[in-house]
């Protein structure tokens, strides 16, 4: 048996060098990385992919991200906010095509009349799903009083990324004040995990400054804060972003693709039963991007149903796919790809994450 093999049969948790070893992995080893993690889907998932209806409804945001193409100091990105009745029929679409769950996302805002008009939508959710719809938000930080507010009124999942675990680099991606804030971050999501929300975050995969010891201590954060759903993807620059400027520091896009797939993959024989997204940020770099995360290891996809004309306003870096696109188009196209792929979608499920419930069960029984 060679090291590879050692140490994916490795019992107990795997190390941080074993993780730095995996992600340098190449070739032969790379190739029997995926096999192992297409295995552990296999067994702890099964081959169904499940289907969260995305609504971008606003691109304006609070916060200031060195990063993100709808920064608000950036001047370049015509703003919008869909009307209730946009987003509604956004919704009907998902529960009369039967994708099981939604998610509703937005730039970062935090105030008395976001939070009632968010509250007065997934009552309207519920209303028009009869109660079976999974709603994920994505919505950034909020106080606590907020995010259980949401949740009482029909809200099941929340993700809010973090997009780099270490400190240090988390400061060198935003701006450094209040509401920038890591800390905050981090207790919006243990606020979020208490609560008992399905608790989602991710990372960017290729940034400026990144190390292989960060990506490997980021996989450990998610193991060790017991995450119910990730969605990570490799970081793609954007023109009218700060971050811009260090371009030429970073990996070949071919090789943050490649990353990704393999922090996938690690994180799937890590968490063999959580919910891992195929994120768009793939596709954007590889037309079969999704499809080949969803082979070793991811099992969600978020097709967009945005309204098409304004999709390519909520651009949070260049080459998005899909922004030409009608949620009908979307869904068509999806059904094959999936099936390439070799798995089938899961239609009328909501699709949560079986590790929700087994980290539920064991907190009632301590």
């Amino acid at each position: 048996m060679d090291r590879i093999d050692r140490l994916l049969n490795k019992e107990g948790s795997f190390s941080k060098e074993d993780i730095i070893q995996l992600l340098q992995a190449e070739g032969n080893d790379k190739t029997k990385l995926f096999e192992r993690s297409a295995r552990i889907k296999s067994q702890f998932v099964g081959r169904k992919v499940y289907f969260r209806g995305l609504v971008e409804f606003s691109n304006i945001c609070s916060k200031n991200c060195y990063y993100c193409g709808i920064r608000r100091a950036n001047g370049n990105t015509e703003r919008y906010n869909l009307t209730d009745d946009e987003i509604l029929d956004a919704v009907r679409f998902v529960h009369e095509n039967r994708y099981g769950s939604l998610v509703l996302q937005s730039g970062e805002v935090s105030s008395p009349r976001f939070t009632r008009r968010i509250t007065r939508l997934l009552q309207k959710i519920q209303e028009i799903s009869g109660g079976t719809m999974g709603v994920t938000l994505s919505l950034g930080e909020q106080p606590e009083e907020v995010y259980r507010q949401w949740l009482e009124n029909g809200a099941h999942r929340y993700l809010l990324r973090i997009e780099a675990s270490s400190r240090e680099l988390y400061h060198k991606l935003h701006p450094n004040d209040s509401i920038h804030d890591y800390d905050k971050r981090l207790g919006c999501l243990r606020n979020l995990q208490r609560l008992g929300y399905q608790t989602g975050t991710g990372v960017m995969i290729g940034l400026p400054f990144q190390t292989y010891e960060h990506l490997a201590n980021d996989l450990i954060f998610m193991r060790d804060f017991d995450i119910d759903m990730v969605g990570m993807g490799p970081y793609i620059e954007h023109k009218d972003t700060p971050l811009y400027e260090y371009r030429e520091q970073l990996f070949s896009e071919k090789y943050r693709f490649e990353l990704t797939l393999k922090m996938i993959a690690i994180l799937r024989i890590m968490m063999k039963d959580i919910n891992i997204a195929s994120t768009t940020a793939l596709q954007a770099i590889n037309p079969i991007g999704r499809e080949r995360a969803l082979k070793i290891g991811a099992n969600v996809l978020m097709p967009n149903v945005t309204p098409g004309m304004y999709r390519n306003n909520y651009k949070l870096y260049e080459n998005k796919p899909c922004t030409d696109e009608e949620a009908g188009d979307c869904t068509n196209c999806l059904d094959v790809r999936i099936g390439m792929a070799g798995d089938e979608i899961a239609f009328g499920e909501r699709g949560d994450p079986r590790h929700y419930y087994r980290r539920v069960e064991k907190k009632e029984e301590s």
